[in-house]
This record gives structure tokens, sequence and C-alpha cells, in this order.
């Protein structure tokens, strides 16, 4: 194994997304889920920003401001930074996302983490979201690796398909109490048992 692939919501911050609507919905309670659902996407896919997104859910005044407090509330994920610190002597690392441009980029520089990974892959920056398997051809070619050479760890296991069937070991960080066939872990510290024996 030469690199670690990690997902961002779910594995290195806490929060999955889904806490997103019902966020949304404190204010806005007559908005559906799919009306939430689809801005988001589109920013997801780098096809709006995510200020456009909170303007077409109706919020005003400094847009900036607002998507501040909401991320501000997205905490990582405790042992992140120990297990990072130890993988950093023994493999390649990525994160693999599916965020628009600001929100990535505003979460990343607030943990400080940028300086950890050797490639970066958001969806709203490339226009590709997982589980399109280019993300994932993309990531790997950029680490200089081969497809089995790489392990990626999600809390989605439909990304994590994706991710074998181009020939990448997989393991379900299981922050959603989910099933899976595969390898799983709970948190860092086991992941860090599994990765270095």
């Amino acid at each position: 194994m030469q690199a670690v692939v990690l997902d961002m919501y779910g594995v290195i911050v806490k929060q999955t997304g889904d806490d997103f609507v019902p966020y949304v919905q404190r204010i806005f309670p007559n908005l559906r889920p799919e009306d939430i659902y689809t801005p988001w996407f589109k920013a997801d896919d780098g096809e709006l920003t995510s200020l456009d997104v909170w303007k077409i859910l109706g919020f005003n005044g400094d847009l900036e401001k607002v998507e501040k407090e909401y991320l501000d509330t997205i905490e990582i994920n405790e042992g992140f930074f120990d297990f990072i610190y130890a993988m950093r002597k023994y493999y390649k690392l990525a994160i693999i996302s599916n965020d628009s441009s600001r929100w990535s980029q505003y979460l990343r520089k607030k943990f400080d983490i940028n300086k950890y990974f050797d490639v970066i892959s958001i969806s709203g920056d490339l226009k590709i979201k997982k589980p399109d398997e280019r993300i994932f051809k993309h990531t790997i070619e950029k680490l200089g690796c081969i497809a089995s050479d790489c392990v990626y760890i999600d809390d989605r296991s439909g990304n994590l398909t994706s991710a074998n069937e181009i020939g990448m070991n997989t393991v379900l960080f299981n922050s959603r109490n989910t099933q899976y066939d595969g390898n799983i872990v709970t948190n860092f510290q086991e992941l860090a048992n599994m990765l270095i024996k």
C-alpha cells in the first residue's frame, strides 16, 4: 500500500452533511428537502457557488456571514490529527470530497489540513462528483500510484463500491451505522491499527 485517500464529510469531519437540510429548515420550515438539495448538489458539481445556494434558498443580507455561521458548526473528527501525523510516515495522502469549492476551501483552511495532503480532489473544482469513477482515477494519477496501491475511506458504501470497481482497496468509516460487507472501522484509532501492521 502506498496511498491513503480520505473522504471529508463523515470521515475527516464529524458531520456527514445530513444536518444541512434541518439547519436550513429551522429558518425556512416550508422548504422541502428536494428544494434544498437541488442547489446544494449543483454547487457540489461546480455549477453554482455556495453563496448562490444560500441566495436561492431565500437567505439575504451578508451571505458570507450566513455561510460562515453554518460552516463553523462543523467539527474535526476525534483522533484525526494523531492519525494523519502517523500516516505521513508511511503513505502518500489524499482527499476526495463532494463539496463546493468555497466550503471546502474554508474548512480546510479553518482546520489547517492542506499541508498534510499530497492531492486534494474536490468535486466543485473538478466538476466530477463521487461515485463517478473519474474522480478516483484523477486522484490516483495525481498520486502517481495504481489503484491497487491505494486504500479509500468513506462513510458512504456507494462511493466505496465505485472505488472498489476500479481496483482500490476500501474501508467503511461507519459514522452512519450502515451495513457493509467489506472492511469497517468506527474511528481513526481502528483505522490506524488496520493500516499500520
